[in-house]
């Protein structure tokens, strides 16, 4: 679900919430040592996202924040701020080329560098809480 976050709206919140779940506690960020990515450089997206970010002449750049089910992935493109939520159960994540996370969810995707150690370790960190938190699947039983 690609959505404009840049105003509170009830509505898109509730909506957000049930996808991914609300927030972390504070205690439960501690616990997770920080939910919150670091800058990424995105290098490619969908079209539909593309379509969003050719609008200003910034560097395009986005961040990701846990959720207890899922995760967001936030970019700016002029003055409005616009999330794509992605639940775990349709998150797909791939390492491409040699320091290139690709992120996807349906026919929406990002393409973000990850040239540092930090960024690599919230990778690894998100695919360790996404497998915690996946029901067992039938044929593992």
């Amino acid at each position: 679900m690609l959505v404009n976050v840049s105003y509170t709206n009830k509505d898109i919140t509730r909506k957000i919430d049930d996808q991914v779940g609300k927030p972390f506690t504070l205690k439960e960020r501690w616990a997770l040592d920080g939910i919150g990515s670091p800058k990424l450089i995105i290098t490619e997206t969908s079209i539909e996202i593309r379509n969003l970010l050719i609008l200003d002449i910034n560097r395009d750049t986005c961040n990701i924040e846990l959720r207890p089910k899922g995760i967001i992935v936030r970019f700016r493109s002029l003055l409005e701020t616009f999330a794509l939520v992605i639940p775990y159960y349709k998150l797909s994540l791939y390492k491409g080329e040699a320091s290139v996370y690709s992120i996807y969810r349906d026919h929406h995707f990002i393409k973000v560098e990850s040239d540092t150690k930090a960024v690599q370790k919230f990778f690894k960190k998100i695919l360790g809480y996404k497998a915690d938190t996946t029901p067992t699947a039938i044929e593992d039983l």
